[in-house]
């Protein structure tokens, strides 16, 4: 279970883990990448016709308060991912939408010359840069 460290890390920042939590990173945890709030309300209707969407906006609201869940801008809509690694990284195509993940060396260079130039500390734990993957920019 995708989950389950995610459940405890929850648990042990005080919160109660509500069969609504359980069922919201459940969902997440289902669906490798990005999901929406629809899917995510969808899969846990299933289960639980009881929950309603408020609940679910709620839920992911705290999960990524509490750094658990990334949220990503795709095309003017919001998505989520589960967090499995302390740093997240995407980039997101403005031409199909799609969002690819990338490794966090490529900001150490990127922090160290804010840091240097302007005596910045950034916040790049979970960073995402918008442009266009290699598909779009070769239909131009």
């Amino acid at each position: 279970m995708r989950h389950t460290k995610t459940l405890e890390r929850l648990k042990e920042s005080g919160y109660r883990l509500t069969p609504q939590r359980v069922m919201v990173l459940a969902a997440l945890a289902a669906r490798p990448g990005h999901i929406g709030v629809d899917e995510i309300y969808r899969q846990v209707y299933e289960g639980y016709p009881y929950i309603d969407v408020a609940t679910v906006y709620r839920t992911l609201q705290l999960l990524k308060n509490l750094h658990m869940v990334t949220e990503l801008d795709v095309g003017g809509t919001t998505r989520y991912e589960l967090i499995e690694a302390d740093r997240h990284h995407h980039m997101v195509c403005r031409g199909c939408g799609n969002a690819f993940d990338f490794s966090p060396t490529y900001l150490v260079e990127f922090r160290q010359r804010l840091t240097q130039e302007f005596g910045f500390q950034p916040d790049l734990e979970h960073f995402a840069i918008g442009g266009l993957c290699s598909r779009c920019a070769e239909s131009l």
